[in-house]
Formats: C-alpha cells, structure tokens, sequence
C-alpha cells in the first residue's frame, strides 16, 4: 500500500510539473506574438511608401510581423497618439523630437525618411517682397522655410497645423504660400496652385521615423524586423519609382487620380540615421524658434542599433 501511495504522489508531482511547464509554453507564445506587432502612424507623404509597400507586399509578415498602419491628416494628433502610446512608432520629424525629448517624453529616431516639401503660391506672389506663408510651427515646414525662402522674403508666420485647411487659406487668398508634404502638394496644383521645389541641404530631409522608449524596450525584435523590411521595400521602390505612385495613390486616402503623375518622388534611401553636426543644427534652430535653450544634445534623440 505504500508503495502504491508513493506511486500516486510521484505521478501526481509529474502531472503538476507537466501543467506548469504546458501553461508557461502557451504563455511564451502569446507573449512573443505580442511582442511582434507594432502600431505605426503616418502622415499623407511620399516618405510612407516605404512602409505602405513593405505592408501592402506582405514583408512584414514574412517576418512574423503584424504591422497596423494608422494615417493621420495632423501633425499633433500623431503626436498625441505617440504620447498616449496609442502607436508604438511614427514618421515624424527632428524638431518635434526635439522638443518632446527636451520635455521628458522618452521617444527615439531609429532612422531617417526622406520626404519631399513643395512650396505652394498663387502665381505672382513670388515677386512680392512680404508674404505670409502658412506651416505648423514646431515642425519640418518651418525649418524648411527659413532654409529656402528666409534670405529671400520678408516672411510672417502663420500657423496651421491641418494641411487641407492650410490649402485652403492659400486657395482662398489669406497665405501668399505654404509648404506642404507631396501629395498633398500636387492636390493644390491640381487646383491651381504653382508647386515650387527646392532641395534640402546636403539632401537630407528632416523627416525621421521615431519608436517609443516602451516599444524600443518591449518590442525590440518587431522593431528590429521593421526595418529589415523597410529597406527591402525601399530598394524595390528605387528600382522601380512606379510603385511608389502606385501604392501612394492606393493607400492614402482623399487622392484624386489626376495628380499620380505629378507626384514628385525622393530618391529612398535605406535605413540611417544623419550625422551629429545636422541633428545639432536642427537643435539649435528649434531652441531660436520656441525661444527656450533645449537641454538636449544629438545622441539624446537618437538609436543607432537598427541603422548599423
């Protein structure tokens, strides 16, 4: 009879160990599954094709990655959503990283995009001398304009975040011009409006992607695998710019067909992140704008691991 008690014990521990080991196995699944979706915010522009490619192509679930991809019309409320940690990365731009990492907010660049700022006019108003030109304030507009148009014009600034709103001040006569992301610059010179261009210094865009300190600690392998396909769909887009019309004609939303083929394309480039002395640049450029001293030096807003 004790030998057939101990019996029972020992197949009773074996039973328990077996439950445990089988629970805390279900467990690391769902975890890793977790652990390998990623919530991505985008704005209406060109530098999203990367992504809506690797999306619509099916990279990221080669991988074992579920990409949910949300597109914002403003500015701030991709901010909020980052905030709020309701997405986990964003395409955003160094001076709104700047700032938000000078106030505490715990974001990273993890790589640079490369987006493409039409300046849009009524013709003639080119030739005034004072103009008032529409952009959001902390943003890639502002500091593109005061690189191109601020040794050529007398400028006052007007502040409008919403970039269907911003086109119609300008369509309606209350801006002499505005700089807008492509394609929403095409959409106001489908009616009407010139589309000047001009090119960053050095070709590098201020436009970077941007993960949240939680994501980049919780989700480093998804973020990782993020931009293993992001470079994949950015050497097919060079291959073929084609696509890049395509997918951005299919994916963002309001786009009328008559504009796809004025559409003005980057050249994409893979997964980096710019030099210290640029970033710096931009720094010292948005301390000048807000009038506040940004305690905050280039590393402090940068990841390096993903772009090596």
């Amino acid at each position: 009879m004790k030998r057939i008690e101990r019996n029972r014990i020992i197949m009773l521990v074996i039973l328990v160990v077996v439950t445990i080991f089988l629970a805390t196995g279900c467990g690391s699944d769902k975890s890793n599954k977790e652990d390998l979706s990623l919530n991505i915010g985008l704005m209406p522009a060109v530098d999203a094709a990367p992504i809506l490619l690797a999306e619509n192509n099916g990279y990221f679930k080669e991988l074992g990655l579920n990409v949910e991809l949300q597109i914002f019309n403003n500015a701030q409320d991709r901010q909020s959503a980052l905030q709020t940690q309701t997405i986990d990365g964003a395409i955003t731009d160094l001076i709104a990283v700047a700032v938000n990492v000078d106030a505490g907010f715990d974001i990273k660049v993890t790589t640079m995009t490369n987006g493409v700022f039409p300046v849009l006019l009524k013709e003639g108003t080119e030739n005034k001398k004072n103009i008032k030109v529409g952009m959001m304030e902390v943003s890639v507009t502002n500091f593109l304009i005061d690189e191109w148009l601020g040794d050529k014009y007398i400028i006052e600034k007007v502040y409008i975040n919403d970039i269907p709103a911003r086109l119609a001040a300008i369509g309606g006569g209350q801006l002499d011009m505005g700089l807008f992301p492509e394609p929403m610059a095409s959409m106001g010179e489908l009616n009407g409006l010139k589309k000047n261009l001009y090119q960053p210094e050095g070709d590098l865009c201020p436009d970077v992607i941007v993960f949240t300190g939680k994501a980049l600690k919780e989700k480093e392998e998804a973020v990782k695998l993020f931009h293993k396909a992001y470079d994949k769909a950015v050497d097919e887009l060079n291959q073929n710019p084609q696509l890049g019309r395509d997918i951005i004609m299919d994916k963002i939303p309001n786009l009328k067909p008559e504009i796809k083929d004025k559409i003005v394309l980057p050249e994409y480039t893979r997964v980096t992140i710019p030099d210290n002395q640029y970033i710096d640049k931009i720094i010292q450029w948005t301390s000048e704008v807000i009038k506040k001293e940004l305690k905050i030096k280039a590393d402090d807003l940068v990841e390096r691991r993903f772009s090596k």
